[in-house]
Order: C-alpha cells, then sequence, then structure tokens
C-alpha cells in the first residue's frame, strides 16, 4: 500500500471519530439560535461544552498517534502518553492504570503504545481497566497493553492487521490503527502480537529496539 492510501484512511479514520462531537456542537448551536426556554438553552450549553472537550481530547491523542507533533526525530516524555490516554478516555466506562516509569522514549514507542491503548479501549464494549507497561528486555523495549472488562471483542481484522497477515486491498478505516502500529514497529526492527484473548480479557505486545 502507498503512503499516500495509508494516509487517506488514516484520515478516514480521524474524521470518523471526530464527526459525531463536532456535529453536536453544530447542532447545539443551531439549537441555541431559536431556543428561548432557560433550562434548554442550559442543557444545550452543557452538550456543546461536553463535545467541545471531547472534540479537543480526541484531537489532542490523534496528534500523537498519528501525526508527527513534535518532529520526526524527536524523543518525548512517557507522560504525554499518559495524558493522551487519559484523555482520549474521558467520559468513557474504561479506566487507566498506568504503570510506566518516568521516561524519555522515541516517536516510534510513542505511536506504538497510542495504537495499542486506542486497539484495546475500543475492543471493551462494556467498559473496564486497561493497564500499560513499559519495560527493558534484552535491548529491547516491551510495551504491554492490557484491557479486562465484563465484553472484550477485537474484530478478525484487527488482529490480523498486528500480525501482519492483512490484505492491504482488506484494509479498512477501523484497522488503520492496528496496521500503523504494526509498520511503525516492523520499520525499527520490531514487531506486535495479540498476547492474550478472550471474551474478557485483549492484551496486546509490542517490541522495539531500545534507541
Amino acid at each position: 500500500m502507498s503512503k499516500l492510501d495509508f494516509a487517506a484512511l488514516l484520515c478516514s479514520r480521524l474524521c470518523h471519530d471526530l464527526v459525531s462531537p463536532v456535529g453536536a456542537i453544530n447542532n447545539g448551536l443551531e439549537i441555541l439560535a431559536d431556543e428561548k426556554d432557560p433550562s434548554m438553552r442550559a442543557a444545550v450549553v452543557d452538550l456543546i461544552e461536553k463535545s467541545t472537550r471531547q472534540t479537543s481530547n480526541k484531537l489532542q491523542f490523534f496528534r500523537l498517534a498519528f501525526g508527527a507533533a513534535g518532529g520526526f526525530s524527536a524523543q518525548l516524555d512517557v507522560r504525554e502518553c499518559e495524558k493522551a490516554i487519559g484523555a482520549i478516555l474521558d467520559g468513557s466506562r474504561v479506566s487507566l492504570d498506568w504503570r510506566v516509569p518516568s521516561i524519555s522514549v522515541s516517536k516510534n514507542q510513542v505511536k506504538v503504545l497510542l495504537n495499542l491503548a486506542l486497539l484495546v479501549a475500543e475492543s471493551m464494549i462494556r467498559g473496564g481497566m486497561i493497564t500499560v507497561t513499559v519495560a527493558d528486555n534484552d535491548g529491547m523495549s516491551v510495551i504491554r497493553v492490557r484491557g479486562e472488562g465484563e465484553r472484550v471483542i477485537m474484530q478478525d481484522e484487527v488482529k490480523a492487521a498486528l500480525a501482519g497477515k492483512l490484505d492491504e486491498d482488506d484494509l479498512e478505516p477501523r484497522a488503520a490503527p492496528a496496521y500503523l502500529a504494526h509498520a511503525v514497529a516492523t520499520e525499527a526492527g520490531g514487531n506486535t502480537t495479540v498476547a492474550e484473548i478472550d471474551d474478557k480479557t485483549v492484551e496486546l505486545v509490542a517490541k522495539l529496539p531500545i534507541t
């Protein structure tokens, strides 16, 4: 797949995730233009505030997960990842258990970690807990993102993309984060795997050379 085609898929994915909160803001403003009832106006303003915060949180996350925040060769404080994941989970039924020491990590590690966290969060359809760990092992940085909840469903397309076994012609926007995580990890000399999955648990693991 060409880089241009994959960029288009990522853009489609980003637009899909933003259209709902942005649409809610637009609808709310249209209602405010005509609504006179104070209680109704207060409810609409609350909706606009929540949708605005959600849009901002998503943009912060995707800037790091999909974009080139900080430059292509920059090292980032891993706490930026924690903030980004916390933002994307804000208002959801998924909580974050962050078990990563305060270290600087490469942009490759940032992208892989964030995209794995996004995939795990989306698989937990009834909420639950995401646990993130990063550890060094024999010259490799091992990233583990584990999700535990009442109901876990990870699409076959996503699992295939993480394993590098998805035909490029079958790639759709929903699996783009998995494809990106795998591509970044393998290009750096590492890999991504689905370590464990059942109807209540999923654990994704990535290994990248320490740089």
